[in-house]
């Protein structure tokens, strides 16, 4: 991968461990409706179109992510270019906010010609009791 326009992703849950270490960091746990609440969609992941619409739906989730991909373009534009651009995007449990949110930033980014690598580090752990 070309360092210059690589970005690396990272979707994780709070509740599963500490947040990797990135340049950019989204604490998305406080903020944006949490499909975990809806018993019809805890079970389910970000790879369902059901959990990637209530989503997308949240009120400040399509701006969030459009800071995100302007802070990755300000990352791009900066002087050290010998490491790829971090991300990493956190929820409770990494199972549905944090890994659509993920996905979709990485979509945008891949659809721009950036080399995108994308991790979903706890999205197939066992759903949290809380």
């Amino acid at each position: 991968m070309d360092n210059e326009k690589t970005i690396r992703i990272t979707s994780f849950g709070y509740l599963h461990g500490a947040a990797p270490d990135a340049r950019i960091t989204l604490d998305l746990r406080h903020h944006f409706r949490d499909p975990h609440v809806n018993p019809e969609l805890r079970y389910l992941t970000a790879h369902d179109q059901a959990i990637h619409d209530a989503v997308m739906a949240t009120d400040g989730i399509e701006q969030l992510i459009q800071a995100a991909e302007a802070m990755v373009d300000a990352y791009l534009a900066g002087p050290r270019q010998d490491e790829p651009v971090t991300v990493a995007v956190g929820c409770a449990g990494g199972r549905h906010r944090a890994a659509t949110v993920a996905s979709v930033l990485a979509e945008r980014c891949a659809s721009r010609g950036l080399d995108v690598d994308l991790v979903h580090r706890d999205l197939d752990k066992d759903v949290v009791d809380r």
